[in-house]
């Protein structure tokens, strides 16, 4: 399987709480829902519903996963959210216990297993292992060259802090830039896959 990351960004690399003023709060963050004003259907919405149309599975940090499972339940009928609930998904945590897997078809990776076995997911055969949100399993992710494509959605917009999805390990990591899109609302879909190091 492949592993795909697919965020909303501003251009200062931040990634917290794109989706609503409640969604992330953690150090005060004060922006909630910054990606509304430059979400347009077209190029935005098609970005995420074209990957998940890729996707055998969804793979989540816990908290994302809470949001997900609080937010798509409920919107059943709409295809894309068909598709978000009859996914098999599975939830990074050190603290969810399986009564708490209330959305259908999850499956929970222990925190201290999390490394070992998505590397075996990546291992199988199958289509791609979407991964949307959850910042700090994506910078593990990415620090242990799990990620086989990045999908960045980047709004124009700088946020002054706030979480990222990227190492501050030091280690340089080339991209190669496969594809980019822009919408009439100056959000650029790019598209990138990591190259050998130099």
């Amino acid at each position: 399987m492949r592993i795909v990351i697919s965020e909303f960004i501003s251009l200062d690399g931040v990634v917290q709480a794109p989706g609503g003023p409640e969604e992330d709060t953690d150090g005060g963050f004060a922006h909630g829902g910054w990606s509304h004003p430059f979400f347009d259907p077209e190029v935005v919405g098609g970005a995420f519903a074209e990957a998940l149309t890729k996707a055998e599975a969804l793979l989540f940090g816990r908290r994302t996963w809470q949001t997900m499972a609080a937010a798509w339940p409920e919107r059943a009928g709409d295809p894309f959210a068909d598709r978000m609930n009859s996914i098999p998904k599975y939830v990074v945590s050190h603290t969810l216990g399986d009564d708490e897997l209330t959305w259908e078809h999850t499956t929970r990776i222990p925190g201290d297993e999390a490394v070992a076995r998505i590397r075996e997911l990546r291992g199988t055969e199958g289509g791609d292992l979407l991964v949307m949100g959850s910042p700090t399993l994506v910078r593990t992710l990415l620090r242990e060259d799990l990620v086989d494509e990045l999908r960045l959605v980047i709004m124009p917009v700088l946020l002054g802090g706030g979480k990222t999805i990227f190492p501050d390990d030091g280690t340089q990591r080339p991209l190669e830039l496969v594809s980019t899109v822009t919408s009439s609302t100056g959000v650029h879909v790019c598209t990138y896959r990591p190259t050998a190091k130099g």
